[in-house]
């Protein structure tokens, strides 16, 4: 690893170090056997995401998170990213909807089986709506049954994302729900891209800022934060490490907006907005390769990102940073009760 136990150990990590790529040596929490010392210390390599109260969080690149004590702390030194990947990124259809699961969380979830259910006051459908990766451990009918009754009991229709990375169970699923009577909507692509181009455009970007909260300005800027900006807040601070970009106008309010979450490898766009009155001006790439730019700083290789059919534009601007379809899927939504 980083350090050798017969070297000398040094701290040269602090909390300006926060969102940089770490390696570090830790306490074992047991202690380690009497006399080996190999047993004594635990050795992250990862992204410092937060160092406050005394507690360090490293997120590893396989999306795992460490958290520990700063008295633990022997040893920890910033660390140069891994060499960006160039090519395309390969990714079953799990791995992907997990990711961007954990990107946009929902602040309420639950497990049917292999089946996540997720709520958030009703702030987007992909946090409000069962997510089928695997099997659901009963009779599909009986499923459905425990999906819709578990919304209802949050007063939120109930909603299925018809994604299960098998073609056939995709089938299945989305019939027994059209039987029902739920209606399909919000077609959409899941598209990835290699990062490492998407920074390298050329686009200007030292004007756009970076921050890990959005603000009030931020928000109205997206334009999307539904019955509560409260619970908006919340499932888009969510994540690994998140990153808010803005443009500020002229009159110090945002013209262009957009948010990155880095979870391992990846790194997921979303909630890209400009202002009407500033489009095709290259502000969206602009704000693109900037938290590209600081995705890569944190180890990311491959970018993901979840774009409706219908978005003409929006489709126009990832064909050209090299985003090609992965997968697509679409949401069942139950009819609203009396």
């Amino acid at each position: 690893m980083e350090f050798t136990t017969g070297g000398r150990l040094e701290i040269r990590i602090s909390t300006a170090d926060v969102g940089k790529r770490v390696s570090v040596r830790r306490l074992n929490p047991s202690g380690g056997a009497p006399g080996g010392s190999a047993e004594r210390f635990t050795d992250t390599v990862g992204v410092l995401t937060s160092w406050e109260g005394g507690v360090l969080r490293i997120t590893r690149r396989t999306g795992e998170i460490v958290t520990f004590d700063e008295t633990a702390l022997v040893a920890g030194k910033v660390v140069p990213a891994a060499p960006p990947r160039r090519r395309g990124p390969a990714a079953t259809v799990r791995e992907l909807q997990e990711t961007a699961a954990r990107g946009w969380p929902a602040l309420e979830t639950a497990r049917l089986g292999d089946w996540t259910l997720r709520a958030a006051g009703g702030f987007t459908t992909r946090a409000n709506s069962a997510l089928p990766l695997g099997a659901c451990g009963l009779p599909l009918p009986e499923a459905v049954d425990r999906v819709a009754a578990w919304y209802a009991e949050r007063s939120l229709p109930a909603a299925v994302q018809i994604t299960t990375g098998d073609p056939a169970q995709d089938a299945l699923l989305d019939a027994e729900l059209a039987g029902r009577g739920w209606t399909a909507e919000r077609h959409a692509l899941v598209r990835t891209a290699a990062l490492a181009p998407i920074a390298d455009t050329g686009a200007p970007t030292e004007h756009v800022r970076l921050s890990r909260t959005a603000d009030e300005t931020w928000l109205r800027a997206y334009g999307r934060t539904g019955a509560s900006a409260e619970d908006a807040l919340a499932v888009l601070g969510g994540g690994p490490s998140v990153w808010f970009a803005t443009v500020p106008g002229a009159s110090g309010d945002p013209v262009a907006v957009g948010r990155c979450v880095v979870d391992g490898r990846w790194a997921g766009f979303s909630a890209v907005a400009v202002h009407p009155d500033h489009r095709r001006r290259g502000l969206a790439t602009q704000v693109m390769a900037r938290l590209a730019e600081q995705a890569l700083s944190e180890g990311a290789s491959a970018a993901y990102l979840q774009v409706e059919t219908d978005n003409g534009a929006a489709a126009a601007l990832y064909d050209e940073l090299g985003f090609t379809t992965h997968h697509a899927y679409h949401y069942r939504r139950e009819a609203r009760r009396p």
